[in-house]
């Protein structure tokens, strides 16, 4: 009974330290570039050790890319898509044949925009991701952001 305890301990601390476990933050701003033009910033800092990939993955890659789904607004437009600004780093793992671009420490993803007249609005939608470090690859995960227009 104790052992069946113990083990059933053992196993609710380390699933519980897995969903807490979350090895990138997430800032989101805007950057007035003009009257009508605006810079969204949506900066990823990431935990030493671990990794962030890009939105665009290799044939071989089996990790999910990041991606952004920007709710649309009529009170703007995209000027373009969303660009990667940061050092990208190609993973190549020769034994199991897959490679990846990933980002570590931060990367800036950064989505330019056009206002269509002088109003106050918001920059919404999510950001789905997924993390690894040299052992684990995390779930997928899904976050929502909404950034002023002023």
């Amino acid at each position: 009974m104790k052992k069946l305890l113990f083990i059933t301990v053992i196993l609710a601390t380390t699933l519980m330290s897995q969903a807490q476990l979350n090895p990138v933050t997430w800032t989101f701003t805007a950057k007035k570039i003009d009257d009508k033009n605006y810079e969204i910033h949506m900066k990823a800092t990431i935990q030493n050790k671990w990794h962030l990939y890009s939105q665009k993955q290799p044939a071989d890659a089996i990790i999910d890319p990041t991606e952004f789904v920007i709710n649309p607004n009529p009170l703007f437009s995209l000027d373009g898509k969303v660009k990667e600004v940061g050092k990208m780093e190609v993973m190549k793992d020769a034994a199991l044949g897959i490679s990846a671009h990933q980002y570590s420490n931060t990367v800036n993803f950064v989505q330019k925009i056009k206002m269509k007249g002088k109003v106050k609005t918001n920059f919404s939608g999510t950001v789905e991701y997924q993390t690894c470090d040299d052992k684990k690859c995390l779930p997928p995960k899904k976050v929502s952001f909404s950034v002023p227009l002023t």
